[in-house]
């Protein structure tokens, strides 16, 4: 009863004071006020007032918008609107608002401690995962990145328990667009496996995606569909963080990788290749692959097939500083760290010229690697090697979207998308490091 009493004279304070609010008696809501507003699960209606507005898809930045979200969704963007009475309203005027940031490649439930050692994850529970997943989420969440694609883990489906806790309300964190696991080679680079190691030490649930032959690998591609996931994650060539890895070389062939697009296209579902090496590349693009991930040593033709067959690369070159010079002071795996120095910079310059050729760049982060909730700083880099900072956003909101096959949910403020949006104080297209700061973080209008 005195929980019942406690509930019913909240929601009168709060009706109370947004009925003197909507009168003129009580100044529009700010964003402290707004969040001690309890939140409830029809709350996400609301009336922003921006000062500068990017919406994630057009190049003119507009000031002084307003932004009507019901019941989740952007119902209206506009300079005047009509506003019901009993509509909250958040003064953002100050700011300039965003779309919600989107990264196309993260590693929700992992993070950099391992890799001091891999083997580590053979004691992992599924709750330890979890443990860890959780804690990664919300600081994704807390950093603007509203919705995420997680690229595999190596505990099988614990992503897909994050992500179902995260629908249903039981946890915090973004929208999750899942992979299950990794379809790797025994020893590739989705595998847990020592160089020489035994093999029948290997908890099951870590090599669910191991495969030896197309046929293999069409089955595991196959139960991935069919559990659920969004993307489908296969390792095509070697990888930095994994024992024995070449991440010039092969490790999948194109009938394997075929395999697996097959099953991909015959879901409607994208296919993320995870491809350094330049032949590696190019066979995943002519296989059918919607994202490269990665793309160390792409070369001219695997840049010339990326624009005619409309494939996208995620390109991490933010992370190497980092991983570099903490991962020397944690004691990460030697082979990791030389690999990881092998690789930044030669990324980074094919980061350079894949733009100047044209091919589509998009934002994705490899967080994971490197601590979740950092995921931001990656906007500095991707300006300093050649982006305009326009394009930099674009590329973690509209073009995003696009490659989620999410056009119709994120990615812009547009009507009709969820009501997603984050604000910085201060102008990114002037300082783009300011999105590295954001202030205010919406999801489905909450």
């Amino acid at each position: 009863m005195a929980s019942l009493l406690f509930s019913f004279l909240s929601l009168a304070l709060v009706l109370t004071t947004l009925f003197l609010r909507s009168c003129g008696f009580l100044p529009t809501a700010s964003a402290d006020l707004l969040a001690t507003v309890p939140v409830k699960s029809d709350s996400g209606s609301l009336l922003v007032l921006c000062g500068r507005l990017i919406d994630g898809s057009g190049e003119e930045v507009k000031e002084n918008m307003w932004v009507r979200i019901e019941h989740g969704r952007i119902e209206k963007v506009g300079k005047v609107l009509y506003t019901p009475r009993d509509l909250p309203k958040l003064d953002l005027s100050d700011h300039t608002c965003l779309p919600g940031l989107i990264d196309m490649h993260v590693h929700l439930i992992e993070g950099p401690e391992e890799l001091v050692d891999l083997t580590a994850y053979y004691d992992f529970s599924l709750e330890d995962n979890l443990e860890k997943g959780r804690l990664f989420a919300q600081r994704t969440l807390e950093a603007g990145f509203t919705t995420v694609r997680n690229v595999g883990n190596y505990y099988g489906w614990a992503d897909q328990v994050l992500r179902d806790e995260i629908e249903h309300g039981q946890t915090v964190g973004p929208r999750m667009q899942i992979a299950g696991y990794y379809l790797t080679v025994p020893g590739g680079g989705g595998d847990v496996l020592e160089v020489g190691g035994d093999e029948a030490r290997i908890p099951a649930q870590l090599r669910m995606g191991v495969s030896r032959s197309p046929e293999e690998f069409r089955r595991n591609a196959q139960e991935a569909v069919d559990g659920g996931a969004g993307v489908v994650k296969l390792i095509a060539s070697g990888a930095v963080l994994a024992y024995g890895g070449v991440p010039g070389e092969p490790e999948m062939t194109p009938p394997e990788i075929r395999a697996v697009v097959e099953v991909a296209e015959q879901a409607g579902l994208p296919v993320a290749a995870h491809a350094h090496g330049a032949q590696s590349i190019r066979e995943a693009i002519l296989a059918g692959a919607t994202t490269i991930e990665h793309a160390t040593y792409i070369d001219q033709l695997g840049m010339q097939l990326a624009v005619e067959h409309d494939v996208a690369l995620v390109m991490e070159i933010g992370v190497g500083d980092w991983m570099i010079e903490e991962g020397r002071k944690a004691g990460w795996v030697e082979e990791f760290l030389r690999k990881t120095i092998e690789t930044t910079d030669i990324q980074r310059q094919n980061f350079r010229r894949a733009h100047e050729a044209g091919v589509r760049i998009i934002y994705g982060t490899d967080a994971g690697i490197y601590p979740h909730g950092m995921n931001a700083i990656q906007f500095a880099y991707l300006v300093k090697w050649g982006m305009t900072p326009m394009e930099a956003i674009q590329s973690a909101t509209s073009a995003a979207a696009r490659y989620l096959g999410w056009e119709d949910r994120v990615g812009s403020l547009k009507p009709g998308l969820m009501g997603d949006l984050v604000a910085v104080k201060g102008n990114p297209l002037e300082d783009i490091s300011l999105l590295g700061n954001v202030t205010f973080v919406m999801k489905d209008g909450k």
